[in-house]
């Protein structure tokens, strides 16, 4: 199973994608993640991106596109793999796109987690209160999420005119909208 998981910021991506990582037995590809494994260990393309990010730029296509195809071809990751935080625009899935159909791993489906703005800033500023995170006030996580539904929204868009985009209510416990997430996968 090839899947990306899509929502805004706050909807719960990471959390499912770590329940459907231990369920499913595919990797759960963060590319957040890998960038910062790339900078640590001192790759080449983790110094190209190490570069961009000390002069404060931000990381390009190019380079996040060749970690991704670096770590889809693990071992591991050929049973499938979940992608979470890419692609974040529309340029960005026809890359995708291109780069699995040129490894022969096709994506099988985009899950877009849907929970309503207010929800979100709700979770987020518990979730900050609770690890004493000053940044996330309900202010700036409105501001991202209104770059969110700018820039990230359109991408589930572009999975649903492919036919691979389907849609769970990302509202509840979190055993529930994981088993709405598990039954809306291809079998």
């Amino acid at each position: 199973m090839r899947l990306v998981l899509l929502g805004a910021p706050g909807s719960g991506k990471g959390t499912q994608a770590a329940m459907l990582r231990d369920t499913l037995g595919i990797p759960h590809v963060s590319t957040g993640d890998l960038l910062r494994a790339a900078v640590k260990a001192g790759t080449p393309l983790g110094m190209q991106a190490k570069a961009v990010m000390d002069a404060g730029g931000l990381v390009s296509d190019d380079i996040v596109l060749g970690m991704l195809e670096e770590r889809v071809a693990q071992d591991d990751a050929k049973a499938g793999f979940i992608l979470d935080g890419y692609p974040r625009n529309v340029a960005q899935c026809a890359a995708l796109e291109a780069l699995l159909d040129r490894l022969g791993q096709p994506l099988d489906v985009a899950v877009k987690l849907e929970v309503p703005n207010e929800l979100i800033v709700e979770r987020i500023a518990g979730r900050a209160a609770a690890e004493g995170r000053l940044d996330d006030t309900p202010e700036t996580v409105r501001a991202r999420l209104r770059v969110y539904a700018e820039q990230t929204a359109p991408v589930a868009d572009h999975f649903a005119e492919i036919g691979k985009l389907v849609t769970v209510n990302g509202v509840g416990e979190l055993n529930e909208v994981f088993q709405r997430i598990l039954g809306a996968l291809p079998t």
